[in-house]
This record gives structure tokens, sequence and C-alpha cells, in this order.
């Protein structure tokens, strides 16, 4: 029997209001439903779970540190909620995530430039970064074929 990889997810992507203005970000995936369904999505907000409330000033990455739009450092709150992320995923056997795109936690090829401008540049959240590092995968919203073709490899792998 091959095992069905779970898909961490972020919780604002599934619809859940945890983003930094207390909205979501939910996507329409009938493919993501159907891992839902299938009991294969993990929902996880690495902000709240750091610690974070909702909602909460935006906070940007500035270097290694995360600051608000009102200069409060929440750099420990990001770290934690990378770590509880990477415990949950090595707990799970999870290789695969789902991130918010743009995100100081999630973003995995952009996120804005630290000075509040609206401004993106290439870059990755600090979850996505402690994500790669111990070789999980992460995808952007905007990836989704991507994501499914290597869940699909993954599983093509798992069964030969």
């Amino acid at each position: 029997m091959t095992m069905m990889e779970k898909l961490l997810v972020s919780a604002c992507l599934l619809g859940q209001p945890v983003r930094y203005d207390g909205q979501s970000k939910g996507i329409l995936s009938d493919w993501l439903t159907t891992l839902g369904v299938e009991g294969r999505t993990l929902a996880f907000c690495p902000e709240v779970a750091g610690g974070l409330p909702t909602p909460r000033p935006p906070a940007e990455r500035q270097g290694e540190r995360v600051i608000t739009v009102t200069g409060l450092d929440v750099t420990r709150e990001f770290d934690h909620g990378a770590e509880l992320a990477l415990a949950l995923c090595l707990r799970e056997r999870i290789r695969f995530a789902l991130l918010k795109e743009g995100s100081p936690s999630c973003g995995s090829g952009r996120i804005y430039n630290g000075r509040f401008e609206g401004v993106s540049m290439a870059g990755e959240g600090k979850t996505t970064a402690l994500l790669r590092r111990h070789d999980i995968q992460v995808f952007s919203e905007d990836q989704l074929p991507e994501l499914a073709l290597a869940l699909s490899l993954a599983a093509t792998a798992a069964g030969s």
C-alpha cells in the first residue's frame, strides 16, 4: 500500500481568516479540495502559531529580522512559528508545502522589500527558508500544477 503524501497548507489559503488584516486568501481548487476531503491537507499559519494576534500590524522582512509597519521587531514570533511548522512536517512526515506567496513567513519566490512600499522583490519568508533547509519542497498558490506533479511523482516513486 502506498502512503498518501500529506501537504502543509497556509491556513489563509484554505479560507481561514488568519492574515494580518483578519482576512483569508482562500483559493478555489477542486484538486486541493479533494486532498482536504482525503484528509491530506494540514492547515497551518506560522504567524498565529508563533504567537501573533489576528488582526496584527503588517510586517516585512528586513534581512533576517521581521519588523512591523509600527517598528516592532517580531522576528522571534516569526522564527518560533517557522520552527513549529517544521516540527509538524517532521512529525507528520510531510515533504511538500503550499504556502502564501509574498508573505514574510510563507513567501517562496517573492516577499515585500521591507520598506512598506507595496513593492515585492525576489526572496523567501522565514518559514519557507527553514522548511527548504530541511528538504521540504515549498510551492506557492501560483504553482498548483507543479505541486500536483510533484505529489504525483512522489506517489509513483513510493509505489515502485
